[in-house]
């Protein structure tokens, strides 16, 4: 009785040092966030010897800071929106229908996916800077488009496969238009997916940095770039991007919590 006890009390503790391993960033980033620069470069501590919070302050009233996080925020939501709306229609034609060269098609879709963002930074810049786009949140959006279709485009046909197509030939026989019955009977079956598939394209482009800074400059600067540039006379102030750093680390948590049983079942059927 007393061995598999043993054995949970060492794979509790394992993973109890491997938590802690993985925490022990963002603790040092939280603490660093409550020290002045002078504190960060002179000693070193495990918390605060003279805790402020005159560095939140900053991000909170430097319009170059709180800015940066509303433009990706706009961007982010954007891009999200118009990821889902193209992929959904595309991944339903994939997953119920077979054309010449479908498959072939499909990997070209995830070959976009494969490639790395500076591929397509210079072709973006140039394009957008010809038709007046550049420095727009839509900008940004769509570049990011090229990354998050094919992905959510790969999720969502998983999903879709997994709902028998007698359900679709049901609701055409009930009376149902392919958009009442896509809205009404098709989206709901599919949500864990839309609810995966929103999450990687959220967080891809919240924390991507080359394009976002490559194709803005200071209207729609975005908060990762905003802390790439931050440098002054003294050099780095590490207290502030400690705070920035922190509250960038919000808003994708917040979504993990949100559609952590998705994700769950995205795993469990094999398409994350």
């Amino acid at each position: 009785m007393s061995q598999p006890k043993k054995r949970f009390n060492k794979s509790a503790l394992i993973m109890s040092l491997y938590i802690l391993f993985l925490m022990l960033p963002i603790y040092w980033l939280i603490n660093m966030s409550l020290k002045t620069n002078t504190e960060i470069l002179g000693t070193f501590s495990l918390w605060p010897q003279n805790l402020t919070f005159a560095n939140y302050m900053v991000i909170f009233t430097d319009p170059s800071w709180y800015w940066g996080y509303i433009n990706s925020i706009i961007y982010v939501v954007m891009n999200t929106v118009i990821s889902l709306a193209v992929a959904l229609p595309a991944a339903y034609a994939f997953s119920r229908y077979n054309f010449m060269g479908d498959k072939h098609l499909f990997f070209w879709l995830l070959t976009n996916r494969m490639a790395p963002p500076a591929v397509f930074a210079l072709p973006f810049f140039q394009l957008y800077s010809s038709v007046g786009l550049f420095d727009t949140h839509i900008a940004v959006a769509l570049a990011h488009t090229l990354f998050n279709v094919p992905l959510a485009v790969w999720i969502l046909e998983g999903f879709m496969r997994g709902v028998p197509k007698e359900i679709d030939e049901t609701a055409y026989i009930d009376g149902y238009g392919f958009f009442k019955f896509f809205a009404k009977i098709f989206t709901p079956l599919i949500a864990s997916g839309i609810g995966v598939a929103a999450f990687f394209c959220f967080m891809f482009s919240w924390v991507e940095l080359l394009l976002s800074r490559t194709l803005t400059a200071v209207d729609a600067k975005s908060i990762a770039a905003t802390m790439t540039r931050t440098v002054s006379a003294s050099g780095l102030d590490w207290g502030v991007l400690s705070a920035a750093g922190v509250l960038t680390i919000i808003p994708g948590a917040l979504v993990i919590y949100f559609v952590r049983n998705h994700i769950a079942k995205g795993f469990a059927l094999g398409r994350v």
